[in-house]
């Protein structure tokens, strides 16, 4: 029976959560279950750095109902801090705000005091330069009484002589740019044209560097690369939590919350496009000098009327800094899982998630931004890449216009872990690519002392086979454990890398069996039964000395079940797809998405993450998605090819295999029931790699 006295309080996007004790604030609650919130003052309510949203309403994925009535009333000292559309919004300062029921919780960017770290970093691949936007700058000749001609004419004619375009349109925005424009570069103007068609911005005299980002929206990360359109150079790399992690980690949980909450769709969207315009907006800030706290000839620092420091531009010297605002950027490109791509254009995903699975549409798609509420150039198109099927979206397109698998004789294996995990294999003659719900459990959430990637995550982690004693690294700390203080340590849990180290490690050092439980004779006394739980077997991965919670973080025997559900899908997803293409190996494993970024490749063989394959051929190829919708921003006839690919590959449907349960039970031992890892010989010791 639930205790009366304790609620149940779920922040995001860390996704951490837990019971606490009624009447405790939301900053004691957020420590209580490893969130990091600012509170500056001490819980004085006088910074106003705690400054959370409670979110309202039935959350299904959660089974909580969050509503303003279950914490408690508004004080006071409040006002300060938050503005009465933020109150109407569901904003409160952590420290005043006590929970009187069940919470879901969002902390904004700003008010996170350990900021998550998404390693979205863009490659340097090859690219072949032809953007859809192109620059054309002409000098016209005035307008006289003998020759009147209207500026557009005017400006199309010079066009027309110097660059061979003809019948030219223009955005109703751009043309009433165009008088002055014009004027002030004494009849030299540039214009931007899309596609060949329309002129879309301008700018007086001549001008030849231009921008334009590509964005990469996953499910729970969003990454955007801002980009020299004449000379490909990546200008920053901005990333963020997906804002809509706060209605479900996963996308079927999304698409539950549209269908039992009226108006669900458009919130989600909406939280979205505003979270895009911040990530626009932080990349151009970017190129303008930092700023500091302005101070007087006292060395006291300055204040505005509302008593917030002024802040001043402090450029380094001999830097040149580009100084962009989002106005200046003229095209962006946008690759989305098919559920994002859905949800961002406000296309009903009910169908997406009901067999077969249809998109409301496959091909790609032009629109304007400003019909987006995107705060770019507002006579812009944004390119939305298109959907293979329902659960392989664009995010898969992008990654074979980045990897071209089709162009090469090799087969190659890609995987995109993510929330879901995408797979793709084949070669130039035949391509099938498959989705496979790996669950949240790889990215650190659904685990007891799972987490996203934040300082004081843990990223590596090793065990000793013959002590059972664990040796580990967090975010933010470069020494490990053994030459470290464990109070200096400061852990708060396990993030995705550490989630796949974690399994091999138990696994190859015998903690735990070929089928995942805890062997029954252990070398230390780091296994054993929870204290509050007699049903719970774990074991401590760091002691409470060394955390920043006050608990030990562990792995129990549910996060384990749950880590082998999330590999198990994608192994299983692997051998059917190879079943298909009739084949028992492959050339080269290619990893993508951020795990592809950290992820110990021996590690992931060991815990059976893919088939048994020769290491030399397993690679990191990033955020291969993100490199795919920049070479869609860079290069235009790959906008085309994008819409090849997604009619061309061949979706199978996994879970219609007839022997699809078996083969995924199969899946669930490490790293297989049965198949052969001749490649983890040296790897594994002997005596567990061939336990039956």
């Amino acid at each position: 029976m639930d205790n009366p006295e304790m609620a149940k309080v779920i922040f995001q996007p860390s996704g951490r959560r837990g019971e606490v004790e009624k009447g405790i604030n939301l900053i004691e609650a957020s420590r209580q279950l490893g969130v990091d919130i600012e509170a500056l003052c001490g819980e004085k309510k006088v910074c106003g750095k705690c400054k959370v949203r409670v979110e309202q309403g039935t959350f299904q994925k959660f089974g909580i109902t969050s509503s303003m009535d279950h914490v408690s009333g508004w004080q006071e000292e409040e006002d300060k801090f938050v503005t009465k559309k933020e109150k109407e919004e569901g904003f409160r300062l952590a420290c005043a705000a006590k929970v009187e029921g069940d919470l879901l919780i969002f902390v904004p960017e700003e008010s996170r005091a350990g900021k998550q770290v998404v390693s979205k970093a863009a490659r340097d691949i090859p690219i072949e330069l032809d953007p859809t936007v192109k620059l054309y700058t002409v000098t016209c000749m005035p307008p006289t009484f003998e020759e009147p001609t209207g500026d557009f004419e005017r400006m199309c004619r010079e066009i027309e002589k110097e660059y061979d375009l003809t019948d030219l349109s223009v955005d109703w925005h751009t043309l009433r740019k165009l008088p002055s424009a014009i004027r002030k570069g004494k009849w030299t103007i540039t214009a931007a044209v899309w596609n060949d068609k329309e002129v879309i911005n301008l700018w007086p005299g001549e001008v030849k560097d231009y921008y334009g980002i590509a964005v990469d929206v996953g499910t729970t990360t969003v990454a955007g690369y801002l980009c020299n359109l004449r000379t490909m150079e990546v200008i920053e790399t901005a990333s963020m939590m997906n804002p809509q992690c706060k209605y479900g980690e996963d996308v079927m949980a999304r698409i539950t919350y549209h269908q039992m909450n009226p108006g669900g769709l458009e919130r989600m969207s909406d939280d979205l496009v505003e979270g895009l315009n911040n990530l626009i907006a932080n990349a151009c800030e970017a190129t303008h000098p930092p700023k500091v706290k302005q101070k007087d000839e006292n060395g006291k620092v300055v204040k505005d009327e509302d008593g917030k420091p002024v802040m001043v531009e402090a450029p380094e010297e001999g830097v040149e800094y580009l100084r962009l605002t989002p106005d200046d950027l003229v095209d962006i490109t946008f690759g989305c899982n098919t559920a994002m791509h859905h949800i961002f254009l406000k296309l009903d995903p009910e169908p997406v998630g009901l067999a077969p699975f249809p998109p409301v549409i496959h091909h790609s798609l032009d629109i304007k931004v400003r019909d987006l509420g995107l705060n770019i150039n507002s006579g812009s198109y944004a390119f939305i890449l298109p959907n293979e099927a329902g659960f392989v979206g664009a995010d898969n397109v992008c990654v074979l216009v980045a990897e071209e698998p089709q162009k090469k004789e090799e087969i190659a294996l890609i995987i995109d872990i993510g929330t879901n995990g995408e797979l793709v294999l084949g070669n130039k003659r035949k391509l099938i690519s498959s989705s496979c719900a790996t669950g949240p459990a790889l990215e650190g959430a659904q685990l007891s002392c799972g987490m996203r990637a934040a300082p004081g995550a843990i990223e590596r982690i090793t065990i000793d086979p013959d002590t059972h004693e664990v040796d580990y690294k967090v975010i933010g700390r470069e020494a490990w454990l053994k030459f470290s203080e464990p109070e200096q340590m400061q852990t708060k849990g396990i993030c995705g890398s550490g989630i796949l180290d974690v399994l091999a490690e138990l696994y190859s050092s015998g903690v735990i069996s070929k089928s995942g439980r805890f062997a029954k004779e252990q070398k230390s006394d780091r296994f054993r039964t929870n204290p509050d739980n007699p049903r719970q077997k774990e074991f401590v991965i760091a002691w409470a000395k060394e955390t920043s919670i006050g608990k030990d973080v562990v792995i129990t025997q549910k996060d384990i079940r749950q880590i082998q559900l999330g590999k198990g899908a994608l192994y299983t997803g692997c051998k059917l797809m190879m079943r298909r293409m009739n084949i028992d190996k492959v050339d080269t494993v290619k990893i993508a998405g951020a795990f592809g970024t950290h992820v110990d490749k021996a590690k992931a063989l060991t815990m059976g993450l893919f088939p048994d394959c020769d290491l030399e051929k397993v690679s990191s190829v990033g955020n291969a998605a993100g490199d795919g919708a920049r070479v869609a921003l860079l290069n235009r006839a790959k906008r085309d090819e994008a819409n090849w690919i997604a009619r061309n590959v061949e979706y199978i449907e996994l879970t219609v295999e007839s022997d699809f349960e078996q083969e995924f039970a199969a899946a669930m031992m490490l790293p297989h029931m049965n198949d052969e890892f001749p490649h983890l010989e040296g790897v594994v010791p002997e005596e567990i790699l061939r336990q039956k």
